[in-house]
């Protein structure tokens, strides 16, 4: 190939050789009028298929770790909302205890109350009755006295005529008889006031004794509840050293994968740069058949092969910008080509969490900065789902959109990373992450936009 060309390489944004610092690929300047042919950078580092291999299995070891910690951490969640079920129980339980507390011990003061106004009414009847036992006493020691006691002689012998002598007898009759009737009534009196105050006083022990069991039962339901929340904070706090155990985990599969990424990466940018070394070659030969035909060295309509692949449109290439934003905040509406936007209000869950507010994605959002440099996606799930061929699930492969929802539509979406893993923007509060594919609710149909 004839006149000259000057190679400039520039990776990761530093000089290898003279030039200008603006990217990470290998960029040729070709000076000269003379040649045609395509200049090809020198090789990219190409990793052995023992450290692609290497760097995998520490993935897949942690991705195991990470779905062992997820599976754990699933099973401690949900033993954590029974304790917590448990919590409210025993707390609605304490509750009843309490107001069965106070209804009895709203009846016992009651009890007491008719117990202590039967034992007055009881102590005022028997004063009545020692004082007509004494008044009768006192008339009859006075009849005596006068001669006059009913049935006496005297009272008889002393009557001036027959008629006075029965008018005597009649009055005293009447009124030994009043009185004696009037003792026996209050006697009568005394023993019903007794009979009210020991039924009053039984009463009072029955309430007394319910009042005791009902402050015993509130004991019990207060050590019960005093038991189901210690028992749901030490959970809570076994979730915690859980969730940051898996966390932890986690961030070394991130960096496990990003590794496999980098990797990978290297491989796929090498196996570029040997196909374009094919077409090089192809093309001198080609050009070099045409010299020694007469051809003048000029390349046919139809030569030069078919051009490298654009930026961004691998697979690995679209998982790599995924990958890129992990931790990024999830924000309702957020993400474009570009990368993160600012949120927007839903008025309702994204709002409460203040997405508005934030710089990030929601699902459909990361998608779009994904595959930015495949082809232009809708900011909406359900026709991402659409958006390109679809494959059942067990044909998923590394690169597959993954969905999720059912007759009322698509709600989500998560770009597979092969290995029963996925990176997804969760929902509200959330964080751009990578984990284990959810079954529950996955659409049968996988969405392939490269391959």
């Amino acid at each position: 190939m004839s006149g000259r060309w000057l190679v400039v390489v520039v990776r990761r944004g530093r000089v290898l050789r003279r030039g200008l610092t603006v990217g990470s690929f290998a960029l040729v300047v070709l000076f000269g009028a003379a040649g045609t042919g395509l200049a090809v950078p020198p090789p990219p580092p190409n990793p052995s298929d023992s450290e692609l291999n290497s760097s995998k299995a520490a993935a897949n070891e942690k991705a195991g770790e990470v779905g062992k910690l997820t599976n754990q951490l699933a099973q401690a969640e949900q033993k954590l909302s029974s304790l917590q079920d448990d919590v409210e129980l025993k707390q609605e339980q304490a509750m009843k205890a309490l107001v069965d507390l106070q209804s009895a011990q709203d009846a016992a003061g009651q009890a007491e109350d008719a117990a202590k106004s039967a034992r007055t009414q009881a102590d005022a009847a028997a004063g009545a009755i020692e004082k007509a036992r004494q008044d009768l006493k006192e008339f009859a020691a006075a009849s005596f006295e006068q001669g006059s006691t009913v049935g006496s002689i005297s009272a008889y012998l002393t009557s001036d005529s027959p008629k006075d002598l029965l008018a005597r007898a009649q009055i005293l009759d009447s009124i030994g008889g009043s009185r004696l009737n009037a003792l026996d009534r209050l006697q009568q009196a005394q023993t019903d006031k007794s009979n009210k105050d020991a039924a009053a006083r039984k009463a009072l022990d029955v309430a007394q004794q319910k009042q005791e069991a009902a402050r015993q039962a509130k004991s019990g339901a207060d050590a019960a509840q005093a038991d189901a929340v210690q028992a749901q904070q030490s959970q809570a706090s076994q979730n915690q050293q859980l969730q940051a155990s898996k966390s932890s985990v986690e961030q070394q599969l991130y960096a496990a994968q990003s590794k496999v990424n980098g990797l990978q990466g290297q491989r796929q940018r090498y196996q570029d740069w040997v196909a374009q070394k094919q077409r090089e070659d192809e093309e001198r030969a080609r050009q070099a058949a045409l010299s020694s035909s007469g051809g003048g060295g000029r390349p046919s309509s139809g030569g030069g092969g078919r051009p490298s692949p654009a930026a961004g449109s691998s697979i690995e290439s679209v998982i790599a910008r995924a990958l890129s934003q992990l931790g990024r905040p999830y924000a309702w509406g957020g993400g474009n080509g570009s990368g993160p936007t600012r949120g927007i209000h839903d008025g309702g869950v994204a709002d409460m969490y203040g997405d508005y507010r934030k710089i990030g994605f929601d699902c459909s959002g990361l998608m779009i900065y994904a595959f930015a440099g495949v082809r232009s996606l809708p900011h909406y799930s359900g026709y991402q789902y659409t958006s390109g061929r679809r494959v059942p699930l067990s044909q998923m492969r590394r690169g597959d959109m993954l969905f999720w929802g059912g007759s009322g539509g698509i709600h989500h979406v998560a770009l597979y990373l092969g290995g029963g893993q996925m990176v997804e923007a969760p929902q509200s509060g959330s964080y751009v992450r990578v984990t284990a594919v959810r079954y529950g609710g996955i659409m049968p149909y996988a969405t392939r936009l490269i391959g």
